[in-house]
């Protein structure tokens, strides 16, 4: 299990850690219109899952940023950002800011992303930073559960992931 700190405090994490090599756990999060979207849904496709605690947050909102600038540059990828925040929250975010190219979608309903990656908060009912690497036959290639949960996850090595993944 990661060992992982809030504001240099430790905190549990719920549910099960996943490792490179492993089949990649479906899950069911919202999309910002309510429906439903599942890990599934994209079968056949290289998946980067970048895991915020709050869209609304300094490193959050850059960590987004950062990725939906990329987003243009990777073929056959498909970036989702996920975070508890609520779906009409996370709309008004995105449009307030201009980000387009990929999915913010919500595990606010019952954790099921948290729970499957292992990266449900029990103490805050947030998510944990962390960023996930899904070939199209959904293997995770790569994996990052940073350890302060505050702190910028390593963008370079997940780009090159999923660069490589395609």
């Amino acid at each position: 299990m990661a060992q992982v700190t809030f504001k240099e405090k430790p905190v549990t994490l719920l549910g099960s850690h996943v490792s490179v090599g492993d089949t990649a756990p479906n899950f069911t999060v919202l999309a910002n219109d309510l429906s439903e979207v599942k890990l599934s849904d994209s079968k056949g496709k290289v998946r980067l899952i970048s895991v915020v605690p709050s869209i609304d947050t300094g490193v959050c909102e850059q960590q987004t940023r950062r990725f939906n600038e990329e987003a243009g540059q990777l073929d056959n990828v498909e970036i989702l950002t996920i975070s508890v925040d609520l779906p009409f929250a996370q709309k008004r975010w995105c449009a307030a800011e201009g980000i387009e190219n990929l999915q913010v979608l919500s595990d606010h309903r019952d954790l099921s992303f948290g729970k499957a990656y292992g990266v449900a908060i029990e103490e805050l009912r947030l998510l944990s930073r962390s960023i996930f690497v899904v070939d199209a036959n959904d293997t995770i290639t790569y994996a990052e559960y940073v350890p302060e949960v505050t702190n910028h996850p390593d963008y370079d090595a997940a780009l090159d992931a999923a660069k490589k993944a395609q």
